[in-house]
């Protein structure tokens, strides 16, 4: 099984941007529990969001809540996340990741317990 996150990019504060995992080695994306994670500079990794299958549902961290957007297209065996109104604090390596299912921790630095497989990441830097 392999994940390659691209997209990451230097941009400003307010401007959007788009990732995309592509993943290879695992039958029927739509029915995989994907995820994306991110870490910042001296922070332990979190959970952003993730699509639980055998729910059919997706989560969001408070924080991206109405600002990212997570999405598949299955026929690319890629997943996307759309984030738009970028802030300073969103600086981070963002990863995406699949597995068994998503944490229904608490606290989101627990979200990638469950996840059996990761990309190395993108590096996203939002700054003035």
């Amino acid at each position: 099984v392999q994940l390659v996150e691209s997209g990451g990019a230097s941009v400003q504060p307010g401007d959007s941007l788009r990732l995309s995992c592509v993943v290879s080695g695992l039958d029927y994306l739509e029915a995989q529990t994907v995820g994306w994670f991110r870490q910042a500079p001296g922070k332990e990794r979190e959970g952003i969001s993730c699509f639980y299958a055998f729910h059919g549902s997706t989560y969001y961290a408070d924080f991206v809540k109405g600002r990212f957007t997570m999405s598949e297209d299955n026929a690319k065996n890629t997943i996307y996340l759309q984030m738009n109104n970028l802030r300073p604090d969103d600086t981070a390596v963002y990863s995406c990741a699949a597995g068994r299912r998503c944490s229904g921790s608490y606290y989101y630095t627990d979200w990638g317990n469950d996840m059996d497989f990761w990309g190395k990441g993108t590096l996203v830097n939002v700054s003035s």
